[in-house]
């Protein structure tokens, strides 16, 4: 991998492959670059596609306090390691950190791509608990890191305990302890977007950057409402619904969408 450092001098690592007009791929709550590396390969032949680690994740560094605009930065500097404008794609939480960085980067973001970002913006689900983070923030401070991934996959995720049983006893559990401490850096970014309350999505009505907002067919009611709910609010938007997908589309229905969208 290779690093390029952030404004606030935070090593950033990142994977680049691929031909074309860059392309930036942001992952969602304890994914690494390596959660993108299968979309970047199908993408290759169209795109020089970007897949990096978030600050505090794999191999990139991490600068306290956290603050969304210091990843917004990571962003920026990568796109500026590509020749200074670029796409940029974001799935789950990072799809709402990718619409953070097409807010406050303007013109260096010519086309965003957004899968389903996790609002709640009506009774569709319950809402997260108003302590979430200061909750991760307490945990990740006395070191309970596992309690930390369960808390998220319980409480935010709503996943059934059966599930949750099964992935403590996979090969995968020690990844995501290692990448806890970031969970809340995932839920500052989602901020009160996940309330119940439609009118905390308004702050991203200026994004003017051509926006496809994508849902997959078979996700939970949620999703839908809140991605029409957004799609509604841009003022470019296209809306896209892929049939058959869930919240972890396929390869293969993720990545012909992409490239008629930003190739288009």
């Amino acid at each position: 991998m290779r690093t390029v450092l952030s404004k606030d001098g935070t090593p950033i690592a990142f994977d680049q492959s691929g031909q074309g007009p860059a392309l930036i791929l942001i992952t969602g709550a304890t994914g690494t670059h390596l959660a993108q590396a299968s979309l970047a390969a199908a993408l290759a032949p169209h795109f020089s596609a970007c897949t990096y680690d978030r600050r505090g994740r794999g191999e990139s560094g991490d600068t306290p306090p956290y603050a969304v605009e210091r990843e917004v930065e990571d962003i920026e500097a990568l796109i500026d390691e590509a020749g200074g404008t670029a796409f940029v794609f974001g799935g789950s939480s990072g799809a709402v950190l990718a619409l953070e960085a097409g807010r406050l980067l303007l013109n260096k973001i010519t086309k965003l791509a957004l899968y389903e970002p996790p609002f709640i913006l009506d009774d569709s689900r319950p809402p997260i608990p108003q302590d979430y983070v200061p909750h991760l923030n307490t945990l990740i401070a006395e070191g309970r890191r596992s309690e930390a991934v369960e808390y998220f996959f319980s409480d935010a995720m709503l996943l059934p305990p059966e599930f949750l049983v099964q992935m403590r006893n996979s090969p995968m559990w020690p990844q995501l302890e290692a990448v806890a401490p970031t969970i809340a850096y995932d839920g500052i970014i989602m901020g009160d977007t996940m309330s119940g309350n439609p009118a905390t999505i308004r702050k991203w009505a200026s994004v003017s950057t051509p926006t496809l907002v994508m849902v997959g067919g078979a996700s939970p009611s949620f999703f839908h409402s809140g991605t029409q709910a957004l799609a509604g609010i841009l003022p470019t938007a296209q809306y896209l619904t892929l049939a058959g997908q869930n919240h972890g589309p396929a390869d293969d229905a993720l990545a012909p969408a992409l490239q008629a969208f930003f190739l288009g």
